[in-house]
């Protein structure tokens, strides 16, 4: 999909620079400083144009969208009005005739039910209107028609009509980016939905459990823990923001083994090593605490000994490097493999195919968990985090109320 969309935007933009931009560049002539020839200063204004009308339309089609980019649409077409649409009514008029606008409607609907652009001659009784004709191209996502393109000139045009065509194409491309947009912020939070769902009840009820064990017996020690499981609680369950900061993501583990620790005592042991500066970066929400919630589970499962974990945070460059260690059971290496590869549901697994997945995501593909494990040696999870990506950031502190 992302491969057929870009070649789409490559193939259009440059028919519209070399297509119309050069027949109206021609006709009107403009000082073209140090551009170069017309053809090549048509390029760079279509496209510097085309430039700035696609930011709002990459968030969907709604009146507030189609106002900020209407003016930029009309300038690519050079008509003397135009307006954007839904399936229902007139989200935005740029240029003269909004008089038109009743009118315009009661054709659009043969191309909105077809998908087929049209052109129809208006009538107008305002002698001075030169608005007389008007283009219609429908704009489509995933061959639904979502509204339509609609330019307005004195006289019809050929060239027009191929040009509106071309330039509703490529916002019916920025529109589908736009829903990509949506459908993949859908899976992000479906999945942290999912993960969430994945925090065990048996860690819940333990929890409330041993701290129902020290109300009588260590009070203080009760209002402690009541304290710890509420934070993490609060964190876990949160509703604002995809991601948080590696400094929150720790806080939020530290709370976790707190509790952990008061149920197994002195049967775990943790050890911690952070770099200050790494604290800052931001990672996806509930990215790191799946990671030494399964440690856990695996560093104590099918042991009557101790449990040693240890959770480094590195600086590496452009990266932060955090690892995750448990001297415990291990796992077969292709019982992991087909777990992560959503082949086989995982049975203690927490978490882990979905941290895999949600780091692809947002990173790309050499940014997924690095795993090394065999039976009865231990696991050694390894996520690298990029300082700085584009889109990542954290949506602020949580703090206890």
């Amino acid at each position: 999909m992302s491969g057929f969309i870009a070649g789409l935007c490559v193939a259009i933009l440059p028919l519209l620079a070399a297509g119309f931009w050069l027949g109206r560049r021609t006709a009107r002539p403009e000082t073209l400083g140090d551009l170069g020839t017309p053809v090549e200063h048509a390029t760079f204004e279509t496209l510097h144009t085309a430039s700035l009308a696609a930011p709002p339309l990459r968030a969907g089609l709604t009146e507030e969208t189609a106002r900020r980019s209407a003016r930029r649409l009309r300038s690519l077409l050079g008509t003397d009005a135009l307006c954007l649409t839904d399936e229902k009514d007139v989200l935005v008029w740029d240029g003269i005739g909004g008089h038109h606008r009743t009118e315009i409607m009661e054709l659009l609907a043969g191309p909105l039910d077809s998908g087929r652009g049209e052109a129809f001659p208006l009538t107008c009784d305002t002698p001075d209107c030169p608005v007389r004709w008007a283009v219609v191209a429908p704009l489509t996502v995933d061959d639904r028609v979502h509204g339509a393109l609609v330019a307005c000139a004195p006289r019809e045009s050929a060239v027009l009509v191929r040009a509106a065509g071309e330039v509703a194409r490529w916002v019916s491309v920025q529109l589908e980016l736009a829903d990509l947009d949506q459908s993949r912020t859908r899976l992000i939070e479906a999945e942290i939905k999912a993960l969430r769902a994945q925090i065990s009840p048996h860690f819940i009820f333990n929890s409330l459990a041993v701290i129902a064990s020290f109300v009588r017996t260590d009070p203080e020690r009760a209002r402690e823990l009541l304290l710890e499981f509420a934070d993490f609680t609060r964190y876990s369950f949160r509703k604002h923001g995809d991601f948080t900061t590696l400094a929150d993501e720790l806080h939020a583990i530290d709370h976790y083994l707190a509790l952990v620790r008061a149920r197994f005592g002195d049967r775990l042991s943790v050890t911690l090593q952070i770099a200050p500066e790494v604290l800052p970066v931001a990672l996806p929400f509930l990215c790191l605490q799946p990671l030494v919630e399964n440690a856990v589970k695996h560093g104590l499962e099918g042991k009557a000994d101790k449990c040693h974990i240890q959770i480094t945070a590195q600086d590496a460059g452009a990266e932060a490097l955090v690892v995750i260690e448990d001297d415990g059971a291990g796992m077969d290496p292709v019982l992991l493999h087909r777990i992560l590869a959503g082949e086989v549901s995982p049975s203690g697994g927490i978490g882990l195919s979905n941290v895999d997945d949600r780091l692809r995501q947002v990173y790309g593909d050499d940014y997924g968990l690095v795993i090394e494990t065999a039976l009865g040696a231990g696991m050694k999870v390894t996520a690298r985090l990029p300082k700085y990506q584009p889109g990542v950031h954290s949506a602020g502190r949580l703090t206890r109320e």
